[in-house]
């Protein structure tokens, strides 16, 4: 059985997801096995108060880099959006930055 820390690996902190955060969207590296409603149920459980409205997920393949000769690639993973609901409170990690 999964814990909610094993489905939600970390936040994404970028421009473009800060710019989402003000339309209460917040974006979350989770587990490469993890379904929609396994993200929406983590996302209740580590963030109290909050209501998720809807989850989006990504998968994203690592690109392939070099350096010189050598090869390598980056690592893949798996992305969520989730939206939360207008009268849901915000999530204060997203707020503070």
């Amino acid at each position: 059985m999964k814990t909610a820390y094993d489905v939600i690996i970390s936040p994404i902190i970028s421009e473009q997801t800060m710019d989402l955060a003000r339309e209460k969207k917040y974006a979350f590296k989770v587990a490469p096995t993890a379904n929609k409603s396994e993200i929406k149920q983590a996302v209740e459980e580590i963030f109290d108060g909050v209501e998720v409205k809807k989850v989006n997920v990504a998968n994203y393949d690592g690109k392939l880099k070099r350096l010189g000769r050598t090869q390598g690639r980056r690592s893949s993973y798996k992305k969520a959006i989730v939206t939360v609901s207008a009268d849901s409170k915000p999530i204060e990690f997203f707020e503070g930055l």
